[in-house]
C-alpha cells in the first residue's frame, strides 16, 4: 500500500491446494468438489450487515477460468486486475491494471463492503501473500497429488491456526484449513 494518511484495507487469501500446493493445470482446477465450491461461495458471500457485499479480487486468468454462467460471482463485488487494455469483463465488474490502483479505489468505497478476498491466481496471490494486510489464509487442502502446472507461493511466514477433520467427497479426501502471519513476518506490498 501507497504510505501516508489512506487507510489500510485487509483482505484474506481463498484458495485450495493440492498436497504439493498445486492449484491448477492448464487454466482450470484439476478437480471438482462441490464442498469446496460451497464452502467458498459461502465464505465470500456471507456479510454481517445485509446492506453490503464481500469483494472478490482475481485475475484475469481466473475470471477466465470460471464458468461463463456464474461470471460475475454472484452477491459480491467481482474486481479483476489486468493489465489487457481490451478486457470487457462484464457489466458491474470493477477492472483494475495493479493492486496499488484496486486498493485505492476500494478504500472510496469502503462504506460499500465488508470483508475483501483475493481468490487467484498464482500471480496475484505471489503478489499479496506478503502484504502486511493479508490477515488470513482458508486453504482447502485436496490430500492427493495431481498434475498441476500452477502452485500456491510457500506457507513460508505462516502457521495453521485451525485445521477441519479430513472429509470424503467425490472419490478425494479433503480438510480445510486456515493460517495466520507469524507475527515476526510482515511486509508491504
Amino acid at each position: 500500500m501507497v504510505r501516508g494518511a489512506r487507510m489500510e484495507i485487509p483482505f484474506d487469501i481463498v484458495v485450495a491446494t493440492d498436497v504439493e500446493g498445486g492449484i491448477g493445470k492448464a487454466g482450470r482446477l484439476p478437480w471438482h468438489l462441490s464442498a469446496d465450491l460451497k464452502h467458498f461461495k459461502e465464505l465470500t458471500s456471507l456479510t454481517q450487515d445485509k446492506d453490503k457485499r464481500n469483494v472478490v479480487i482475481m485475475g484475469r486468468k481466473t475470471w477466465e477460468s470460471l464458468p461463463k454462467e456464474f461470471r460475475p460471482l454472484r452477491h459480491r463485488i467481482n474486481c479483476v486486475l489486468t493489465r489487457n487494455k481490451d478486457f470487457m469483463g462484464a457489466p458491474g465488474v470493477l477492472k483494475k491494471n495493479s493492486l496499488d490502483a484496486l486498493f485505492h479505489h476500494l478504500q472510496e468505497i469502503h462504506d460499500q463492503f465488508e470483508r475483501v478476498f483475493v481468490i487467484g491466481g498464482s500471480e496475484i496471490f505471489a503478489q499479496t501473500i506478503g502484504s502486511r494486510n493479508c490477515r488470513k489464509i482458508y486453504l482447502t487442502r485436496i490430500l492427493e497429488k495431481f498434475d498441476c502446472d500452477v502452485f500456491f507461493p510457500s506457507l513460508k511466514g505462516w502457521g495453521k491456526e485451525s485445521q477441519s477433520p479430513v472429509f470424503a467427497g467425490q472419490s478425494l479426501r479433503y480438510c480445510f484449513e486456515q493460517y495466520i502471519r507469524n507475527s515476526s513476518s510482515k511486509s508491504a506490498f
